[in-house]
């Protein structure tokens, strides 16, 4: 188990007093590293009593991203929630290098041993044989063919994806055997496979989200750091639409004083580019996420940061998260209604009301499998 540093955050909404905060983390998302809450050992750096050193401060305001190989024999993973709407998910990559400051995967992260905050951004675990994975897991007798979603936890189309391709071998996995898969991103890399979704769209067997935070790009270089800008993901929409791939738009997470009022340019925006359906979310921040986002919050916009957390209290019911079905994606309280009406009024102008027929999963037609006794019969 790696045991990863990390630095002590009360359950307040105001920032670390930390010394490890002696200025911001370039290029970085997150700006800390919460205790993991599953580890008994705890490791805080304490730089005061050291001497100046001036190229020992800047490696630290700038970390690298590291990348491990994960060995995992499952690719797969399932999930029974009433608020999900899709059953197995698959995910190449672990951890994620965009860094998005909300990110609700973080603490998925601390299962590894390490931290919701830098590690998750800066520690990457790679699946090398998911596309052999999937192959083995698709060929099983007992599997009853129904949608696959990708980047459930973390976007299979962040950087190293351009190097790796391991999305794409999962898709050409699934391409050739008509396995629905249905993709969520913010990476405009997503448009390197429009030959694959072209073919799939022909057999019913894909859907792409794109999904906008906000059209502010200084918003989403400090917020969303490595991600596509939101031009360039209008620009993937664009491509992917007029290519016939159905496209949906996900205008999230929606941050209650922070990029709320953005929604109706990014559903316009979104129209425009050619989404053909659109769905929002409100910002969530189960367990250590919260005092990653808000230590970001504080370090990036001081003079607003309060006033947002109110707003955030205000559709969580006084708290800051809420994991309760039915709620959790959408809020309550006059502002979550608010937005949901606005949201309503917005899809209905703009046509982005409408809803996909399912993914066709009638035609799946099993791989045979690479590994241990062939089938006896076809």
């Amino acid at each position: 188990m790696i045991h990863a540093y990390s630095i002590c955050m009360s359950d307040s909404t105001s920032p670390s007093d930390s010394n490890f905060r002696y200025s911001r983390v370039a290029g970085r998302g997150a700006q800390t590293a919460p205790k993991n809450r599953f580890e008994a050992i705890h490791r805080e750096e304490e730089l005061s009593q050291l001497a100046p050193d001036d190229e020992y401060l800047e490696e630290r305001q700038r970390p690298r991203t590291d990348y491990y190989a994960d060995t995992s024999r499952s690719i797969i993973a399932e999930n029974d929630s009433p608020d999900i709407p899709f059953r197995y998910s698959l995910n190449p990559y672990r951890g994620c290098a965009h860094g998005c400051a909300y990110c609700f995967a973080r603490n998925s992260h601390e299962y590894l041993g390490f931290s919701a905050g830098l590690d998750f951004e800066t520690k990457i675990l790679i699946k090398p044989e998911a596309p052999e994975l999937f192959h083995e897991w698709l060929a099983r007798d007992r599997y009853i063919p129904d949608v696959i979603a990708m980047s459930g936890v973390t976007d299979c189309y962040q950087p190293i994806e351009k190097d790796y391709r391991l999305t794409r071998g999962c898709l050409e996995v699934a391409a050739s055997c008509r396995q629905p898969m249905a993709i969520v991103t913010k990476n405009r890399l997503v448009t390197r496979d429009l030959d694959l979704f072209v073919e799939m769209a022909n057999t019913n067997t894909i859907s792409v989200a794109v999904s906008i935070t906000s059209l502010d790009q200084s918003l989403t270089r400090t917020m969303e750091p490595r991600t596509s800008s939101p031009a360039a993901r209008l620009e993937a929409i664009r491509e992917l639409s007029s290519a016939g791939v159905p496209v949906h738009l996900m205008a999230a997470p929606m941050i209650p004083g922070l990029n709320d009022d953005e929604l109706p340019s990014i559903l316009k925006a979104g129209a425009e580019a050619g989404a053909r359906t659109a769905s929002f979310l409100m910002l969530r921040l189960p367990l250590t996420v919260k005092p990653v986002f808000v230590d970001w919050l504080h370090a990036t916009y001081p003079a607003r940061a309060q006033k947002v957390i109110s707003r955030i209290r205000s559709v969580r019911d006084g708290g800051m998260n809420s994991s309760n079905w039915g709620e959790r994606m959408k809020g309550t309280g006059p502002i979550a209604e608010q937005l949901q009406q606005t949201f309503e009024v917005f899809t209905r102008k703009l046509g982005l009301d409408r809803t996909f027929g399912p993914l066709d999963a009638s035609h799946f037609q099993p791989p045979k499998p690479k590994r241990g006794q062939l089938k006896l019969f076809s």
